[in-house]
């Protein structure tokens, strides 16, 4: 399906029924597969043969759907996790362990950096955040020797920055280091990070791949062009024989191609077990068959609540890149050539105390942790998903504390801008 453009790609990707067979992915509701002997079963142990036998580590259905977001990112390889931050953790101790380095743009998604800053260095990996805006200077002198992956955002969650992929993919090579990209606001029908120089994609799936908040998971597409034997040094992981499979290399038996999700699968899935369950695979399939159609509306919506919020004495700043005078517009032309994303993040003039009165009055659009989804909602990030961080952390993310993330779904537009007046009258 590679030669394909996306829109095919979202509705028949991933799957190819042969005759009889079911039009729909099939959903294996089975923990366990059976052999007719030891030795077919032994072939899958030692990595020698392709097949399952334990759904903790893969599933018929969970591997048809990473097919499909493999193709739509332009990989050669993927997995499903059970949620956006499993893939993000997994994606990311595949490649650091304790007495590693990470650099990441500070500007990310409050759970994630919580997950690096906090719950890794407890494992013994340490992190330097640096700013998006940063300059290729400033960004190549935070390298260490022991640095293993460079993090970031297409679109930063709920700051809206857009990442420079092709600045920071240039530092990490230069490093002799994979790029790792979290793209789940902008979708691979936004933007391609592999084709910028990307070498590890991730995604909340629960956002806008699923659309329906329907189920949580999340993904890790590999591009297959990361070099690891060339930086063995830096990957043992990845270029040394692993004695729990009996001696072997991964980059050396699954080549660039298929190196990393073999030893993410083999390894991460197989001791940590966040594992997606087939079910909730079926439920992303249907949402990716849509996902086109739907990113096309969430855009336009998005848009337009963005350039009424601009216009209004109420609202002190809004930050989305689709606006001509937005800080990171040029990046958009660039990286998002069809458009931003439904989230739009603005800050009142009367700050938390007015943020609140506005998110009270609210009649179409629901006060959730959730985003990305085809029902409008809203939230103020620091008093939910970003809490755990410092007013001095919460500005190095772009998240103040006034902020409000509203992320425009699926309805009428001018609905959601008439839902969005209103609440605004309210606010002195």
């Amino acid at each position: 399906m590679s030669n394909y453009r996306p829109e095919t790609i979202c509705v028949q990707g991933g799957y190819a029924p042969g005759s009889g067979e079911p039009r729909q992915i099939p959903i294996i509701q089975s923990t366990t597969f059976k052999y007719a002997t030891s030795e077919d079963m032994g072939r899958l142990f030692d990595l020698e043969a392709s097949g399952y036998f334990y759904s903790r580590l893969q599933n018929p259905t969970c591997d048809h759907v990473a097919a499909k977001i493999a193709a739509l990112e332009g990989g050669t390889a993927a997995m499903l996790t059970s949620s956006g931050q499993a893939a993000n953790f997994f994606a990311l101790f595949n490649l650091a362990s304790c007495g590693d380095h990470i650099v990441s743009s500070s500007t990310i998604y409050g759970g994630t950096f919580n997950l690096i800053s906090v719950t890794m260095a407890k494992m013994g990996v340490e992190v330097t955040f640096v700013s998006p805006d940063c300059s290729p200077e400033e960004l190549n002198a935070v390298f260490r020797p022991n640095t293993k992956a460079v993090f970031g955002e297409t679109i930063a969650n709920p700051a809206l920055t857009v990442l420079d992929i092709e600045k920071f993919a240039a530092a990490a090579h230069i490093h002799g280091v994979p790029l790792v990209v979290d793209n789940t606001f902008a979708t691979p029908i936004g933007c391609r990070p592999f084709d910028w120089g990307a070498d590890i994609v991730t995604h909340s799936t629960t956002k806008y791949m699923d659309g329906h908040g329907a189920a949580v998971g999340g993904a890790i597409v590999d591009s297959g062009k990361f070099d690891w034997m060339a930086h063995a040094e830096k990957f043992p992981g990845l270029c040394t024989p692993d004695e729990s499979y009996h001696g072997i290399t991964y980059a050396e038996k699954f080549g660039k191609e298929g190196a990393f999700i073999t030893k993410c699968t083999a390894q991460l899935m197989r001791d940590l077990g966040c594992t997606p369950s087939p079910q909730s695979a079926f439920y992303l399939n249907l949402g990716l068959e849509s996902l086109h159609v739907r990113m096309a509306r969430h855009r336009e919506n998005g848009q337009a609540v963005a350039e009424f919020l601009a216009a209004h004495p109420k609202v002190a700043s809004v930050s989305y890149c689709g606006l001509p005078g937005d800080k990171y517009h040029h990046l958009a032309k660039k990286y998002l050539p069809h458009g931003s994303c439904g989230v739009v993040s603005f800050e009142l003039k009367g700050g938390r105390e007015a943020a609140g009165t506005f998110m009270s009055r609210l009649k179409l659009a629901a006060i959730e942790t959730h985003v990305a989804d085809a029902r409008t909602c809203c939230l103020n990030p620091a008093a939910s998903t970003h809490r755990q961080m410092t007013d001095e952390q919460l500005l190095a993310a772009g998240v103040p504390a006034g902020l409000i993330r509203i992320s425009c779904g699926l309805e009428s537009k001018e609905d959601l801008i008439d839902d969005i007046n209103q609440a605004l009258e309210a606010v002195d």
